[in-house]
């Protein structure tokens, strides 16, 4: 069985997180495969001047990015909620070599999950970001992505800072059990 996306609302706020990345100049999109990534990382793959690294982990996201910038470019990480339990020790990096980080969080754990193994880093994902220093803003309509993603983007590399948009469920769509 997998999981199916029911009820999303298009690709035009995917889009707008590919356009995003690209109008501020993102030269590394790093990601563990996300479905709700799925179009910012198939536009990624397919552009030439963009370097598209699969992740095994995404802790590995933040040293890689970390890295990046050091040579003088900028990246972002593509990552599910649930995953941020894993960056939780490595945000560390970011706060004592104050390089910009910008992570755009798909939620899990949030309205309408069908897991319940998400629900408890769902739920304390913003507030555990936060408590690292992390900046964040959540999206939850369609047209609030392109802005809010800016917003952070222009934080996190003029200021160096660390900041993440976390995108709600209810903007992903609901997921159901498929047979």
């Amino acid at each position: 069985m997998e999981a199916a996306l029911q009820g999303a609302s298009g690709t035009g706020w995917q889009d707008d997180v590919f356009r995003v990345l690209k109008d501020h100049d993102v030269k590394h999109v790093v990601y563990v495969p996300d479905a709700g990534h799925s179009t910012a990382i198939r536009l990624s793959e397919a552009d030439d001047t963009i370097h598209s690294v699969v992740l095994t982990t995404e802790e590995e996201g933040i040293g890689y990015l970390a890295g990046a910038w050091l040579g003088g470019e900028r990246g972002a990480l593509l990552l599910q909620s649930s995953g941020v339990g894993n960056c939780i020790n490595t945000l560390a990096l970011q706060v004592c070599a104050q390089f910009p980080l910008l992570m755009v969080v798909t939620m899990r754990g949030d309205w309408a999950e069908f897991n319940g193994w998400q629900n408890p880093m769902g739920q304390a994902t913003e507030r555990s970001l936060n408590l690292m220093g992390v900046m964040t803003w959540r999206a939850d309509d369609p047209k609030d992505v392109a802005p809010l993603l800016h917003g952070a983007a222009t934080m996190a590399f003029n200021g160096n800072s660390s900041c993440a948009v976390l995108l709600g469920q209810r903007l992903i769509g609901e997921k159901k059990w498929v047979k």
